[in-house]
Order: C-alpha cells, then sequence, then structure tokens
C-alpha cells in the first residue's frame, strides 16, 4: 500500500519534474561550482523551478505533461549552455550571447572539442521523452495526468519560491563578480536577474569622458618629451595578430626542441614585451581587432562587433589616413563572421581581403593556411607600397584555431609521448607550425624591401588554453612547462614584439601592458599626435605603471596591475591577487582604489562607445 502510494506521489508531474531538477543542478554545480555546497545549489536553484511548475499547475492543467516535457528541455537547453559556456570562457552565459548562435557553425570544431560525453547526460530524459511520447499508451497515460492540483496548496508554494528567489536575487545583487552571483543565486535566478539588471542598468554621461579624467584614473601622465616619438615617421605598418597565441610559448623548448625558432628570434633582437594581457571578451579574434584599432574596452555584454559594429569609431586607420596612410585588414574567413564587414566599415579600413581573396588552396580549419594568408598578403602589401603612399595594415593569422588539430601535412614538431592527445600537445604543434608560417612572411618582406621600410607588430589575439577547460593532465603538462601551477596570470599573458629594423634593439620591455595599448605605442612611434583623441591605452615605450581592466574570461572587477591579476570575490575585500611570477602576494599588491578605477575606466569607455554617432 505504502508502494503504492509512494508511486502515485512520485509520477505526480511536479514531483517527477522536480526530482529531474535537483540532478541537473547538482550536475552543472560539479562543472562550474565544483567548491560550493550541493544543498546551497538545490536551494537557490529548486525555488525558481517550482515557481515555473506552480504556473504550469495553474495555466496548463489538461496539457501538463506536454508542457512539463517542454520546459524541462527549455531548462535543460539553458544549463546545458551555461557549461559549455563556462568550459571556455570561465563566466555564466546569459541571454546576450543569444545573438553569436549564428557563430557556432563556423566553430563547430572547438565546440565539440569542449563537449565532453557525460555532459550530454543532462539530455537522457529528454530522448527518453521523446521516445515514449510516440507511443499512444505514454499520450494516453498523460492525458490522465490531466488534473488539476489544490489551488491552495499550489497558490502557497507558488508565493514562498516566488519570495525565496526574489529574496535570494535582492541579497546578492551588489555583488561584482558574476560566478559569485550566480553561484549564491542559482542559475536560474541569475539568469533572470541579468535580464532585469540589464533593463536597468545606469548609463555614465558622455561628457564625463575627458582625457583627463582617463589619465587621472590610470594614474598615468604622458611625458612632455616621449622616447622614441617620431623615430618610424612615414614608415608602413604591418600589424600582425596571431591567433590563440600564448606567451609562454615563447623560448619555450620541449625535451630540447624549439616551439617558435622565428619569434625567439624576434625577441632577441627587437622589442619584447613579457607582461602583456589580453583584453577580448565573447568576440575572441574580432575583438581583439576592435581593442588594437581603437584603443576602446570591449563591450559589457556581446562581441564588440556585433554591438559596436554600427558606430562611427574613432581608429588608428582614420588617424593614419589624416596622415596619408591607405589602410587595409587581411584575414581568410568570411567578412561576415563575427559581423566584420560592418566592423571593418566602422574602423575606417581602405580595403578588406577575406576568403573571395584568398580562395580555398591548402584549407586548414575555415580557411586557407597561414602559408596561404602570407604569401599572398605579402604580394599585395608591394602593390600598395608603389603607389608611394605609406600603408597600415592588420593581419589576422588563423591556423592555429581551436581546438588546433591542425592537418598531418602541417606537422612539423614531434611531440613526446606524454603530449600526444592532449589539447595542450595539440596546440603546441599548431603554435608550431604558426611560427613556421610566419617565418615565411618574414623571409618574402626581406625579399620584397617591406622589412626595412615597416614597423611590425606582433600579438596574441587571445588565450589558447583556457583553466577551466584542461583536464588534470593537461594542468599537469602546464605545471612541466611553467614549473609552477597554470593559473589567470599565466592563462591571459600574450606575446607583443615590436619591431622596426634600424631603430628597435634587443630589449625586454618589463612593463605592463594590455591590447588597448597597442594604438599609442604606435602612434608615439609614427610621430603621430592622438591629442584630442579619446582613447584608454597608453604609449607603452614611455610607461612604468598601467591598469588594464579585464571582463568575460574574468569576472567583472578583475583586473591587471604592474605585479600581477586581481580577480574580485563577492567584492574587493575577498578578492585574490595572482602574481606575475606564481609567488605569494602581500596586501599591497592591489588596492581597493585600482578596483574602483579599473570599473570607473570600463563604464567611461561604454558611455562613449555608445553614444557614437552610427556610420552610413
Amino acid at each position: 500500500m505504502k508502494s503504492s502510494r509512494l508511486g502515485a506521489w512520485i509520477s505526480k508531474p511536479f514531483i517527477f519534474f522536480t526530482l529531474l531538477m535537483v540532478i541537473k543542478i547538482y550536475l552543472a554545480r560539479i562543472v562550474i561550482f565544483d567548491s560550493s555546497s550541493a544543498w546551497l545549489q538545490l536551494a537557490t536553484g529548486i525555488p525558481s523551478v517550482w515557481v515555473i511548475f506552480c504556473l504550469i499547475e495553474w495555466l496548463a492543467p489538461r496539457r501538463k505533461l506536454g508542457v512539463y516535457i517542454t520546459v524541462n528541455l527549455l531548462l535543460t537547453t539553458i544549463f546545458f549552455a551555461v557549461i559549455m559556456y563556462y568550459k571556455y570562457f570561465g563566466v555564466i552565459v546569459t541571454y546576450h550571447a543569444l545573438q553569436q548562435v549564428n557563430q557556432v557553425t563556423e566553430v563547430r570544431g572547438s565546440v565539440f572539442s569542449l563537449l565532453h560525453p557525460y555532459f550530454l547526460f543532462i539530455y537522457t530524459d529528454v530522448v527518453v521523452f521523446l521516445l515514449l511520447y510516440m507511443s499512444r499508451r505514454f499520450r494516453n497515460w498523460g492525458r490522465s495526468l490531466a488534473v488539476r492540483e489544490s489551488n491552495v496548496w499550489i497558490a502557497s508554494l507558488f508565493s514562498l519560491s516566488l519570495i525565496t528567489s526574489v529574496t535570494t536575487v535582492w541579497t546578492h545583487q551588489d555583488s561584482i563578480n558574476e560566478l559569485k552571483q550566480a553561484e549564491n543565486m542559482g542559475i536560474l535566478n541569475y539568469e533572470a536577474y541579468a535580464v532585469f539588471a540589464s533593463a536597468t542598468q545606469e548609463v555614465e554621461d558622455p561628457s564625463n569622458v575627458t582625457e583627463d579624467a582617463i589619465r587621472n584614473l590610470k594614474a598615468w601622465q604622458e611625458p612632455a618629451v616621449p622616447l622614441y616619438w617620431g623615430k618610424a615617421e612615414g614608415k608602413n605598418v604591418i600589424v600582425l595578430q596571431l591567433e590563440a597565441a600564448q606567451n609562454f610559448l615563447l623560448d619555450l623548448k620541449i625535451d630540447g626542441q624549439e616551439v617558435t625558432p622565428v619569434m625567439n628570434k624576434l625577441m632577441k633582437e627587437h622589442f619584447y614585451f613579457p607582461h602583456f594581457y589580453q583584453q577580448v571578451g565573447q568576440g575572441n579574434t574580432s575583438d581583439a581587432e576592435f581593442v588594437v584599432n581603437t584603443s576602446f574596452y570591449i563591450p559589457q555584454h556581446g562581441a564588440a562587433a556585433q554591438d559596436y559594429g554600427d558606430r562611427e569609431l574613432p581608429s588608428m586607420p582614420k588617424v593614419l589616413k589624416e596622415h596619408g596612410y591607405q589602410t587595409a585588414t587581411f584575414h581568410t574567413n568570411d567578412v561576415q563572421f563575427w559581423n566584420r564587414k560592418e566592423l571593418y566599415k566602422a574602423i575606417g579600413f581602405d580595403q578588406y581581403y577575406d576568403a573571395k581573396f584568398f580562395g580555398s588552396d591548402d584549407m586548414v580549419f575555415f580557411g586557407p593556411s597561414d602559408e596561404v594568408l602570407y604569401d599572398k598578403t605579402a604580394d599585395e602589401l608591394l602593390k600598395m607600397s608603389q603607389t608611394g603612399q605609406p600603408f597600415y595594415s592588420q593581419i589576422i593569422s588563423m591556423s592555429s584555431h581551436h581546438p588546433f588539430n591542425i592537418p598531418d601535412r602541417k606537422i612539423r614538431f614531434q611531440l613526446p609521448e606524454r603530449y600526444k592527445n592532449t589539447l595542450v600537445g595539440d596546440y603546441i604543434q599548431a603554435q608550431n607550425y604558426t611560427d613556421y608560417a610566419l617565418g615565411t612572411f618574414i623571409d618574402k618582406l626581406k625579399a620584397n624591401g617591406l622589412w626595412d621600410k615597416s614597423v611590425i607588430v606582433i600579438y596574441g589575439d587571445h588565450l589558447g588554453l583556457p583553466i577551466y577547460s584542461l583536464s588534470d593532465r593537461e594542468m599537469n603538462l602546464m605545471k612541466e612547462i611553467y614549473n609552477r601551477d597554470y593559473k589567470y596570470s599565466e592563462m591571459l599573458n600574450i606575446p607583443l614584439m615590436v619591431i622596426a629594423p634600424g631603430i628597435t634593439e634587443p630589449k625586454r620591455m618589463e612593463q605592463t601592458g594590455g591590447q588597448v595599448d597597442i594604438m599609442p605605442t604606435l602612434a608615439n612611434l609614427l610621430g603621430v599626435s592622438l591629442q584630442g583623441h579619446i582613447h584608454f591605452g597608453q604609449d607603452l615605450l614611455n610607461t612604468t605603471h598601467n591598469l588594464l581592466p579585464q571582463r568575460y574570461y574574468l569576472p567583472s572587477g578583475s583586473f591587471v596591475n604592474d605585479k600581477g591579476i586581481f580577480v574580485p570575490g563577492l567584492n574587493y575585500d575577498d578578492g585574490i591577487h595572482y602574481m606575475y611570477d606564481g609567488g605569494k602576494p602581500s596586501e599591497t599588491d592591489s588596492t581597493e582604489s585600482e578596483y574602483n578605477r579599473a570599473l570607473e575606466l570600463l563604464r567611461l569607455s561604454d558611455s562613449y562607445v555608445s553614444h557614437l554617432p552610427k556610420h552610413e
């Protein structure tokens, strides 16, 4: 008798689907909040589920099974998206990411590489229900469940659950760290809060965005007589963005084999910046293009190309065109990817070269190989130089794209056994090929005479090996490489080299820098004033102090300073500082003033760019 009553009780859709949600909340907790209490996740997650389930009981009693199945699919997809997004970016995905859905087919290899089989377990019940729904007997059973539950207990539970959810959100809304918000609010409550927070967000008055305000927030003053001012005046500019290049690759040997011999030679002969950091978000590569060419920060939500692609952006190409430069950008993928066609119009490039120009020879991932990119680009740059005008060009390499499984014909680096069949090993092989291809480009520039007539900036666009994606085995390989644990200060560190033959010399620049600093650094070398031009970077050749706000790959409130990376907890007080050298931080390594100033810099950038007029 008791077992039959228990069976009847569990067969109620409300109870049965609640149990399913418990399992899925717990699975998300294992992946994302592994150090958090399971009871906390259930206590914050279940009330939000019950709010929805009570609405089903009220509004759809006659079709409740079908509605429960549909809602189960929707909630499951939210949990699945949150898990997958976290595995790459390390943050909680919100509805803002829906605008990037059409990009998934282009990077499906990266998506599938992050898809651990046990993640699909979350959809097991969905598949079972779909199969059962084909059975008439199951559908008839579903109709027998069309019983209206007591309005009293449904209303009581709805009210209690709604009050609990609202209270949970209200209590934790002041936390700056999105991960902590989601952990303490519950994932579904956090998703609802993200919608509300965006709708009520206050925007900084754009009149507050001045050069003096930015300099004061960064605690930096431009010198009266800057070093290297105008030393490369009138030279061509080649800005070379390397796909997923991290700084640890430089000078790295694995069992005696150099990973990047070409870049190793360059770093020892020219300006090299070992403490240089990415400042990208959802747009990754396209975000780097935006930041480098504008010296603005990425938007709070979404990719810069999509959020700001319709704006009339002040930029380096536009500044240099006023000084007689022609401008072009080179990328082997379709220009429509990540809305680049609009971004390039917003930035002001005279010409873009994409898949239509480069063709379909020697394909690697979703475009021709870096060898094809460099070969055809070098020829086009020579034609541009023959017009008598200097040029500003940006070149986007792509062959070392995640998940790094380049074709066998491109593999030139023999991995030791312990690196085989790992993301780290594949990454090293891909980056070794990227370095080789870069060498062919340099050889061609030297052969056609452009090398000595140009300033070349080489930098990484974003990290390649997210901490959140690596297995224990892969983390141990990274520890072997660094001789310390692989943490945020290692993960976000990308290379930067500035090369101007006859001007630059072997010099290791220890100052901290980020992608936002490339534009003013180039402007100084070229002797081009940015006076009256709002920008958030600073000239790295005349910098001893820096403050770099971070977004996306780290929670809001994170920043890079001269000693390492600060990541907040709920707020500043319980944050953690990660030293550059992996050492033990002290209380003076980061300050609350830096924390507040970093957040204000982001607000100023958001306000300024969002208020720019739209381009035609």
